[in-house]
């Protein structure tokens, strides 16, 4: 942070902090930091409030494991407003729900939550999960699903199926998905590269 936050200009020495989601930027949650409560997050990389009903540091996360992993934090232009920027574990909201705002998923970031879990299926395994098994049978046999469905997605453009042109669409997207994961590579990384290839 380059500014200072002034914790001075709230009665009880709190500041708003916005919680917003890495990949998607939806609003995940609104809580409470004072200095402390920013200082544990800035060394932990876990979103650290102060609760006021418990007039104490929480660790958001803490009792139900969906932590939010700190990727940045921003004071805005008067000093007494947190923006956070966080990947979450799981779940925001007490209620089970991904945010507190009870936003629905775009269609962008199902693309994300999708790629959350084709990562869990490779860290996690699941004998019965078809995307641990691409895991398991390695790189070699991801490939050759990536091409296949490839081939079959070339097939059906040039018929006037639109269903099954895109349920090709579909299933080479998912394998691709599979493909950078099994490469260690974010979709993030491939949309940094689209970005900075449209500025030139």
């Amino acid at each position: 942070m380059k500014d200072k936050p002034d914790f001075s200009k709230y009665i009880d020495g709190l500041i708003p902090a916005i919680v917003q989601d890495t990949n998607t930027n939806v609003v995940l949650m609104l809580g409470f930091m004072n200095e402390e409560a920013m200082n544990k997050t800035l060394v932990t990389k876990l979103v650290t409030f102060y609760s006021r009903t418990k007039q104490s540091l929480w660790t958001k996360g803490e009792t139900s494991k969906s932590y939010l992993h700190l990727t940045d934090i921003k004071i805005d232009c008067d000093n007494d407003t947190f923006l956070i920027k966080a990947t979450p574990d799981g779940p925001v909201c007490h209620t089970g729900a991904d945010t507190c705002f009870n936003q629905k998923n775009t269609n962008d970031s199902f693309l994300y939550e999708l790629e959350n879990i084709i990562d869990d299926r490779k860290i996690h395994p699941d004998e019965n999960s078809y995307t641990s098994s691409l895991f398991k049978n390695g790189i070699n046999t991801i490939t050759q699903k990536v091409g296949e469905e490839a081939v079959e997605l070339i097939i059906e453009a040039k018929d006037n199926n639109a269903e099954k042109f895109k349920n090709e669409a579909a299933d080479l997207l998912f394998h691709y998905l599979v493909l950078l994961r099994a490469k260690d590579v974010a979709l993030n990384d491939i949309i940094a590269i689209l970005k900075e290839r449209h500025l030139k």
